[in-house]
């Protein structure tokens, strides 16, 4: 099948607004203020210098960065470059940031001064050299762990690239995360620059922000909404507010910092909600109030509706295999209560050029109202999984009905009725959200497992509302309650946070279903007991 012709990269946007409005702030990181032209001074050096180091086999540079200019700069710098980029999360244990640099194949990392000691820890475990490209002047990482690397210091970033549409093709990656794991390892997923592409003009249609906007950024630049964060808001020539971490919650900015767009995962707007932020008419400046990652509650929509009372409030939906997201329900107060689904707002309909298909166990269409699994099609859905072929073709499948189109099978149960609108049902398997992070549990199982030095660990998403989860706690049989904590720091040192267990519980014996298997659904009942 012939690739698309690509009409623009995903840097087109920043590199348009740059031109329209050099002056216009684009980034706000508390008192610090960048407009387009300053951002690009600091970007456009990391490009100059990316293009002077790379080899042409490069098609992916790393960026570690958080919340700062480095983090920001860093990715443009990469996409300036005609690369794509690879984001690395400081808060993630060395062990799976060092998996995820190593499955991308990334020789080259650009680095923020924040992340000094994450960097400190990371590079006495590689084996090969990389080129480290200090973001900013005046640090260098202690020199007993550079041996056999490459450092370029920011103080040596003179020259500054001009704004030049980079020579990418539509196949070319414009940025690769990685997902949970079910093995253990986590899967990356090359998006290209036609599947975002392909997003953002939509996007740039359906939700008309423009340069007066003032766009939040809540999401880690490892979750693939960031992407939308940064691009939906760059494309227009609007300023990115990310929220500090130091913030005890983003929602209580948007008073603040005049917030007039927001996207989040709704375990936010709980965590809100519970503080009490949420009052009528408590977020007067926001016209835009974007969710996705979770389950999204009828009551919680409802309620951020009327503390954002002039905006628009949209639920959307969409694996990282899709792109960011991929259909969309807008809520209506008068009309939206009755046709929620077990108290969740619906999911809804595909974007514009965009497919779904709810099939059978034979992958063949179900009837309107009946439940199947999910499968999506479209110039979104992206190639597959890096370097793993095996898990690719039990995902990426053909339809009998559709021919050659390749679709990506989700995993979640939905219902369409006879309107096209889908409600979202649950999980086929065990893949669960943490506080809007997608989850495979068989990798908590995992490590918990050798941690435990036990063969029965599970992981149970907990406590559960609304279809999604605020932690995990792992439940063990054969050890000693007195390793829990060594467990648990066991976990940490390779997990991110959001998969780590918060509690370990001793059961005297595992539940089994009919089929041997362990009963979550059993477990995750016995945890209500009042003796446990």
């Amino acid at each position: 099948m012939p690739m698309p012709q690509l009409s623009r990269s995903l840097i087109s946007g920043f590199f348009q607004s740059l031109s329209r409005a050099p002056a216009s702030a684009a980034l706000e990181l508390g008192d610090l203020s960048l407009s387009y032209e300053q951002l690009w001074n600091y970007a456009g050096r990391i490009t100059a210098c990316l293009k002077d180091v790379l080899d042409p086999s490069e098609t992916v540079v790393a960026v570690l960065g958080d919340r700062s200019v480095a983090a920001y700069g860093g990715i443009l710098g990469v996409l300036g470059a005609g690369r794509g980029y690879v984001p690395l999360n400081p808060k993630f244990p060395v062990e799976r940031t060092l998996v995820m640099l190593q499955a991308s194949g990334c020789r080259t990392v650009v680095v923020g001064k924040e992340c000094a000691a994450t960097l400190e820890s990371l590079l006495p475990r590689l084996q090969k050299p990389l080129t480290l490209i200090l973001a900013d002047p005046g640090w260098r990482p202690q020199a007993s762990v550079l041996p056999i690397h490459r450092v370029i210091p920011g103080e040596n970033l003179s020259k500054t690239s001009s704004p030049c549409e980079p020579d990418v093709k539509a196949e070319d990656t414009a940025y690769l995360l990685f997902t949970s794991g079910s093995t253990g390892i986590p899967k990356g997923v090359a998006v290209s620059q036609s599947n975002v592409v392909a997003y953002m003009e939509y996007a740039a249609r359906r939700f008309g922000i423009h340069g007066g906007d003032r766009c939040s950024q809540n999401f880690d630049l490892t979750f693939d909404l960031s992407v939308h964060d940064l691009f939906t808001c760059w494309d227009a020539g609007a300023t990115l507010c990310p929220y500090s971490a130091q913030t005890l919650t983003p929602a209580a900015l948007v008073d603040e910092l005049g917030l007039t767009v927001w996207f989040s995962v709704p375990s936010v707007a709980m965590f809100a909600s519970k503080l009490g932020l949420l009052q009528p008419g408590a977020f007067r400046t926001l016209r835009w109030s974007l969710f996705c990652g979770e389950a999204l509650s009828a009551s919680l929509a409802e309620a951020w509706q009327q503390a954002a009372n002039n905006s628009i409030l949209e639920n959307l939906y969409g694996p990282t295999e899709a792109t960011i997201a991929i259909t969309w329900y807008r809520w209506n107060s008068a009309t939206s209560p009755a046709e929620c689904v077990r108290g969740l707002v619906p999911i809804g309909w595909p974007f514009d050029g965009q497919q779904v298909c709810a099939v059978d166990e034979n992958l063949a269409p179900v009837p309107h109202g009946e439940s199947g699994e999910l499968c999506l099609g479209g110039s979104q859905v992206t190639r597959g999984y890096l370097n793993d072929p095996e898990k690719t073709a039990r995902s990426f499948v053909r339809l009998k009905h559709t021919g050659e189109q390749i679709w990506y099978r989700t995993g979640d149960l939905v219902r369409q009725d006879e309107r096209g609108c889908l409600y979202y049902l649950g999980r086929r398997d065990f893949q669960v959200k943490v506080n809007g992070y997608r989850v495979e549990l068989q990798e908590i199982d995992l490590v918990l497992r050798e941690a435990a030095r036990t063969e029965l660990a599970v992981a149970i998403p907990w406590p559960l509302s609304d279809g999604s989860a605020s932690g995990i706690v792992g439940v063990l049989y054969g050890s000693d309650p007195a390793q829990d904590a060594a467990i648990i720091a066991a976990c940490e040192s390779r997990l991110p946070r959001y998969m780590v267990p918060n509690r370990i519980y001793h059961f005297p014996q595992i539940p089994l279903n009919v089929n041997g298997k362990i009963d979550r659904a059993k477990i995750a009942e016995m945890l209500t007991s009042p003796e446990l």
